[in-house]
């Protein structure tokens, strides 16, 4: 099966609070999405709701439910109870565990599984319980796993944003795609299912699916985003879904 596509809203989500003002509508950027193929939705409501809001999970949640109910709904954060409350009330498919600290601008480093196996295990286990997957928010490095593996997870999200970082630097890119591919064939190895995202373009796709052909899903945000001012969301997804075969 083609890698999934989670289109990321937090951008879509910041640009409306810019003004207060219902435009651009999260929901309706959504439900564009969602027509033109893509598999699921992920938004990352941070405490300060700088962009997506708390109210926006609702929201989401209701489109998929009424309109989508073969799609997914991604939500991220870091495990705070208030955060988990608000996913077990929403419900989403899959909840992503994030290790932000709240004044982060975006994701940028994995979990470290040792020093946080204890908790993650235990939120992991609640989150399970709750008839929720349950990914975690890795860097490239092997060497993790096992910790990783022994919370009792579901899959990895591949930090992928030193990979991103190397577009005019095709020799750096080859050394972060194989640090990225060992990763995933030794998670697999484990039994863990793989998710990827940060700085994924139409162009870097295709090589990161063809070295983890095994990939399950990609939450793309930023750069789908961007994409979307050029070409507009419904040809954007088209865009992103062709590089999706790899």
């Amino acid at each position: 099966m083609a890698t999934q596509l989670s289109v990321n809203l937090n951008a879509i989500a910041q640009l409306r609070n810019r003004r207060d003002l219902p435009w651009p509508s999260v929901t309706g950027i959504g439900r564009i999405a969602l027509q033109n193929g893509a598999h699921g939705l992920t938004v990352h409501p941070r405490p300060d709701q700088r962009h997506t809001r708390f109210t926006d999970v609702a929201d989401l949640r209701a489109l998929i439910d009424e309109e989508f109910p073969h799609c997914e709904f991604n939500v991220e954060g870091y495990p705070t109870e208030s955060f988990l409350k608000l996913v077990e009330k929403n419900r989403p498919e899959q909840v992503t565990l994030v290790p932000d600290d709240p004044s982060q601008a975006t994701s940028d480093h994995g979990w470290d599984f040792k020093k946080h196996h204890n908790m993650l295990s235990s939120v992991v286990e609640r989150l399970k319980s709750g008839g929720m997957r349950a990914s975690l928010f890795s860097d490239a490095d092997v060497k993790q796993l096992p910790w990783a593996r022994d919370t009792g997870c579901d899959r990895i999200e591949l930090y992928t944003g030193p990979f991103g970082a190397t577009y005019a630097d095709d020799d750096a890119m080859q050394r972060e795609l194989e640090l990225l591919g060992a990763t995933a064939d030794a998670a697999i190895a484990m039994g863990l299912g793989i998710n990827a995202g940060h700085d994924l373009t139409v162009a870097n796709l295709p090589p990161l699916i063809e070295r983890i052909p095994q990939l399950d899903e990609v939450s793309i945000g930023h750069g789908l985003t961007a994409d979307c001012i050029e070409y507009g969301m419904a040809t954007t997804i088209k865009r992103f879904l062709k590089a999706c075969e790899g």
